[in-house]
């Protein structure tokens, strides 16, 4: 059986959900399969059952077709650093910090770990499922690729291609990318889906016979557009989205600086109608919020810096009500913050931090990575750990009057610590079973999707 890539003609066109949407409805007729990106952007990372780090996205695949999660699936990672710099993390751990020109330089050397990863799967499902990455033909780029053309050539895949149309150009998009590919991927080419359609379906009708007719593409769908609030790949994923809070009784404000990270951390909460959540990019009052997050951050000095420069270090100081500080935010409310090895600095330095937890933290060159069960703020959770800042008073968590903050990623997946902290501010706050959530939407938007798609013509070629 052949094993498919998914190319999108754009940059966010939707291939990390077309992915599970495809591995599932593969998975549901019989066949074995594993989502993998060979490749990946992302300060949004998750730890595996393995104790890996890898991209978020290639973890939420794997937990919708319940595949074990490792490093197998996303062998390279790269997470934004200190200027032009990135963080390399290779087979699920830090390789080092390079500069973004040095890295395309040693690409060759990377090559053996995605063949590893890759030909583990292939040797252990019937199918594996390739995301790509951006538009697989950048030409200034091709020969740098190693998510689209490389594995695709390689490993003589068959391509789906994905058409964002709500960024309209979605016919030069799909012709552009198709003849530009090599002719040897050309013939792989099983067809295209025209994603994030808005209204009647029908009106594409027409779009579908110059598709088929004058370019020669298969069209494997025209897929509506549906608010899909979970597996956000990156911040801007998640300021689009759509939130049902009419209902509303609780507002919160998670604090969006530049290096924000872990933005899965919100999903339970966007999903939650009891919150109203908003982010907070500037220095505008808090009173009106119930709570304020210090989220996750990639450089939680930088971050804590520019808290610092646009006046919303003082609005947070100053605000009475409760607040709650995750992963770096945590860091963020200690005495102050140690990098003395230059870990997230182009020169060690300390910072100050909020001095509302007594302790200092320090940044060690080991990466805690751990998943876990944990016991916090009175609560047996699930969650993961993914940090270099250490505390020595307060390893895993601290809890004081309106001050509350934890290492630990993932808490409000955990329906008992989010009732306990919002029936604490209100007590009208009513239960919200976030797993039969999760459940519900994932298994209604790949319904959706697959009665709008030709599984057979997918079938038919990667049977080949």
């Amino acid at each position: 059986m052949k094993n498919i890539s998914i190319f999108g003609t754009s940059s966010d066109s939707g291939k990390s959900t077309i992915t599970f949407v495809i591995g599932k409805i593969l998975q549901d007729l019989g066949i074995s399969v594993a989502p993998f990106k060979a490749q990946n952007v992302s300060n949004n990372a998750y730890v595996c059952d393995d104790g890996s780090e890898i991209g978020v996205a290639q973890y939420f695949q794997a937990k919708v077709l319940d595949v074990s999660t490792s490093y197998h699936l996303n062998p390279v990672l790269l997470k934004s650093g200190q200027g032009s710099n990135a963080s390399v993390v290779v087979e699920g751990k830090v390789l080092a910090s390079k500069d973004v020109l040095s890295y395309y330089k040693d690409l060759d050397l990377l090559k053996p770990a995605v063949n590893r990863c890759f030909e583990y799967l292939d040797e252990k499902y019937d199918c594996v499922v390739c995301e790509g990455a951006g538009s697989p033909v950048e030409l200034n780029l091709m020969d740098k690729d190693l998510a689209n053309i490389y594995i695709a050539t390689k490993y003589n895949t068959k391509i789906i291609l994905v058409a964002d149309i709500e960024k309209g150009g979605v016919f030069a998009s799909i012709y552009g990318v198709y003849n530009l590919l090599p002719k040897e991927l050309q013939k792989n080419v099983i067809g295209v889906i025209v994603n994030k359609f808005r209204g009647d379906l029908s009106l594409f009708d027409e779009g579908i016979k110059i598709i088929e007719n004058d370019f020669k593409i298969p069209v494997l769908g025209v897929l509506p557009y549906i608010p899909f609030n979970l597996g956000f790949e990156d911040s801007q994923s998640l300021k689009n989205y759509a939130q049902n809070s009419k209902d509303s009784i609780i507002r919160v404000g998670v604090i969006s600086y530049p290096y924000m990270s872990n933005y899965n951390d919100f999903e339970p909460l966007i999903a939650d109608g009891n919150i109203n959540l908003e982010f907070i990019e500037s220095s505008i009052s808090l009173d009106k919020f119930d709570m304020i997050i210090l989220p996750g951050s990639k450089l939680v000095i930088k971050d804590l810096q520019w808290l610092k420069s646009n006046g919303l270090f003082e609005r947070v100081e100053e605000y009475q009500k409760t607040i709650l500080g995750l992963c770096g935010g945590y860091e963020m409310m200690f005495n102050s913050l140690d990098d003395k090895f230059a870990l997230e600095n182009s020169i060690a330095c300390t910072e100050e931090g909020f001095s509302f937890i007594d302790d200092e933290i320090v940044f060690e060159k080991e990466k805690v990575l751990k998943k876990a069960s944990y016991e916090i703020f009175d609560c047996k959770i699930e969650g993961f750990e993914i940090h270099h800042g250490i505390s020595k008073k307060y390893p895993i968590f601290y809890e004081k009057s309106n001050i509350k903050g934890t290492f630990i990623h993932a808490i409000f997946d955990n329906d008992n610590i989010r009732t306990s902290l919002f029936k604490a501010i209100n007590n009208d706050y009513k239960e919200f079973d976030f797993k039969a959530y999760k459940k519900d939407t994932i298994d209604s938007f790949i319904s959706n999707m697959k009665e709008r798609l030709d599984v057979n013509k997918i079938l038919e070629n990667i049977n080949e």
